[in-house]
């Protein structure tokens, strides 16, 4: 388990493909290699990563950045946590979950936060096994880049 380089971006991209297909949205991934580099390893990266390997092969990752609640103040925000299907089973996801957990305590944050699929039955256990809460009642709400362009001001 280490830090994510720059050269593994390609990698995640085909995790982060992975991950969207099992999670029924494999068109939602619009975001490009090199807009996602640039995000992670440009002049301003706004996200960190974790990785794990086997056998020469990132086989998972997390990736997560800060976020900031006016209720909490800084917390940190688990984006994607993702073990390829071949590797699942093996305690890489434990190994990736508590290095993420070690960094919201090193950074001093006042907590953690992230968001399941209310039909992802293995990940809800595992987070479970944390005695994560799992908060019900709140809806997700986004505008894409093309919304905003519609907005008249």
């Amino acid at each position: 388990m280490r830090t994510a380089r720059q050269e593994d971006c390609g990698r995640l991209m085909e995790l982060i493909h992975e991950l969207a297909l099992y999670e029924k949205a494999p068109e939602e991934v619009t975001v490009t290699l090199e807009e996602f580099v640039d995000a992670g390893f440009g002049l301003k990266p706004v996200w960190k990563a974790f990785v794990a390997e086997c056998d020469g092969q990132i086989a998972g990752f997390a990736l997560f950045y800060t976020r900031y609640s006016t209720w909490k103040g800084r917390r940190l925000y688990l984006e994607d946590f993702i073990v390829t299907d071949a590797q699942r089973g093996k305690g890489i996801g434990k190994i990736l979950f508590d290095r993420v957990v070690q960094e919201a305590r090193e950074g001093n944050y006042s907590g953690m936060v992230w968001q399941v699929l209310d039909w992802n039955t293995p990940a809800i256990n595992f987070y479970n096994k944390y005695n994560a809460g799992v908060e019900a009642g709140w809806l997700n709400a986004s505008l894409s880049a093309a919304q905003l362009d519609k907005i008249e001001n």
